[in-house]
């Protein structure tokens, strides 16, 4: 159960690492507009410095994990755990949010949310165990 809780946690990570690149390098690009339901370029680049800024907060969540699964692997396994449940548990909260907040954007949400939470049920259980 921790490979899965790691693994999960580490896919997490990698959606959160995408997410960054649309917000902070691609938001005003064709596919990042499309998936984030901004119409025009000009939209785009109004909102452009909050979506640079946001997509860092996903890339640091993005670090916390994969800092935290390479710690627990090297044998630091208190920190380790302790910094992917952290990140994995933020990624979790923020999809939350989005969820309550955008109703409509719930797709996007469970994407963001699922997986980390499925990576901290199993290494909370691989660890009681």
């Amino acid at each position: 159960m921790i490979i899965a809780g790691l693994v999960l946690a580490g896919l997490a990570g990698l959606v959160h690492v995408y997410i960054f690149y649309l917000e902070s390098i691609a938001w005003t690009g064709a596919r990042a507009r499309a998936i984030f339901g901004i119409a025009s370029r000009a939209d785009a680049e109004t909102t452009k410095a909050l979506a640079f800024n946001q997509g860092f907060y996903n890339l640091f969540l993005a670090i916390a994990v994969a800092l935290g699964i390479a710690l627990f692997t090297s044998g630091s396994r208190t920190v380790g755990a302790t910094l992917v449940f952290v990140g994995a548990g933020c990624m979790v909260a923020a999809g939350a949010v989005l969820l309550v907040s955008a109703p409509s954007k719930a797709g996007a949400a469970l994407k963001q949310l699922v997986p980390p939470l499925l990576g901290i049920a199993a290494l909370a259980i691989g660890l009681a165990f």
